[in-house]
This record gives structure tokens, sequence and C-alpha cells, in this order.
């Protein structure tokens, strides 16, 4: 497939361009003005050469997320778009709002359908067990107030738009290899699943992205044991 990632230059981005070159995708890899890829490109492509996979490319393009215009022709010819922003960790924010509504509107100017975003599963709270419905959440709440606000109008404005949509929600990021193991709930909370590794995210992204069964659909991950 051929795959535009915003956010290339973050620890989930870079997972993503590497397991997606890994995998024989085509990458259009973009970063801000000043950012740049954390993995060289000749590494990438010796990824590829060693998985023994077909394209493997990938392009990186510098360019304002928030300016759809920029953007637009960056989508055009593309099979999906892979956002992979995340949240400011305190302040006032709204990134991923402004980011997304960029994003939608220049998918709409190309022509693509195809749209992955990862927000925060600490905003949801159907499936929870009492305490952390009622204790823990809402205590993670009054901490990340701004970014938690954030994450809840970006997610407003992507299930409002005609874009075949795919929310993907994960709890608190680890790092370190993927563990291997990812469980996912589409009709609410994964129970026990307090944590995930950023290799894990962008592997689930990457494995979803071709399913029409996740279209318009938000998808709660997390690593571990449980139900």
């Amino acid at each position: 497939m051929k795959l535009v990632v915003f956010g290339a230059s973050g620890r989930i981005g870079t997972e993503l361009v590497r397991q997606a070159v890994a995998a024989g995708h085509t990458v259009t890899a973009v970063v801000r003005a000043g950012s740049s890829l954390q993995v060289a490109l000749p590494e990438l492509r010796l990824v590829a050469a060693q998985a023994g996979v077909p394209g493997g490319q990938v392009e990186v393009v510098t360019a304002d997320v928030l300016d759809p215009a920029a953007i637009a022709p960056v989508l055009a010819g593309h099979d999906g778009v892979l956002s992979a922003l995340g949240p400011r960790p305190s302040g006032p924010s709204d990134l991923l709002t402004e980011s997304a509504r960029s994003m939608l509107r220049a998918l709409d100017e190309s022509g693509v359908r195809r749209f992955l975003v990862v927000s925060v599963a600490g905003i949801h709270t159907k499936g929870d067990d009492p305490f952390t419905k009622y204790v823990v959440k809402p205590i993670l709440g009054r901490f990340l107030r701004e970014s938690f606000a954030d994450a809840r109008r970006m997610e407003e404005l992507v299930t409002a738009s005609t874009a075949d949509w795919t929310i993907v929600c994960p709890p608190r990021l680890t790092n370190g290899a993927g563990k291997g193991r990812i469980r996912s709930n589409t009709e609410g909370t994964v129970r026990g699943g307090f944590t995930i590794t950023r290799a894990d995210v962008a592997t689930y992204l990457l494995d979803v992205v071709a399913d029409p069964g996740l279209h318009r659909k938000t998808a709660i991950i997390a690593n571990g044991s449980g139900r």
C-alpha cells in the first residue's frame, strides 16, 4: 500500500515508518520544519531488503500539518493516511483537534478516504470496572485535562466526517520491543489493559489499515492479560 504517515518523527511515527517499510509498503513520511526522521533512510532500506519484501520505499516530506492546502497534494494518490501525532503532555493545546481538521479537509481535496488517527484510551469509560471509571480516570482527567479535552474534540471531528476513519486509543505508552499480544475492543475499554508499547500501537495501525471491518469504528487497544 501507499501510506502517508503524519508525526513521522515522533516515537510512534518512527515505529510506523520502520514497520511499514519492512512490510513492503511505500511510505510518505511527513515531518514539520526543523524535524527529521529518527531512523536513517539507508537503515530503512536495509530493513526492507533483509525482510525480502518488494517495495519498502520511503520519501520524507516537510509540510505543515495545519495547512490543508499544503498537505492535500502530498496525500493524492495514496491508499491511506495515518496520524501518529500525540497530545501535548501539559498546558492548553488544540494540536490534535486542528491537525485533524486540516487532515480531513486535505482528505476531501485529495480523494483519499482511509484515515487512521491515534487518540487516548483515558477519555473512554464504557466497560471500565468501577474503580477505574470512578477513581482512576477522574484523577487522570484532572492532571491531563487539556490534552483529554483536545482528544475529545478531535474524536468528535473525525466521527462526524465522511472519511473511512478508525480511531485507535492506546492507554499509557511504553518503549521497547513490541510484546506481540495486542488486545482490542470496539465496544468499550480493554479490562486490565493499562499499558501498550509504541511498537505495538504501530503494529496494530498497520494491521488494520486495509481492514474495512474497522471503518468508522473506535478501537481501544492494550497489552497484557485479561479480557
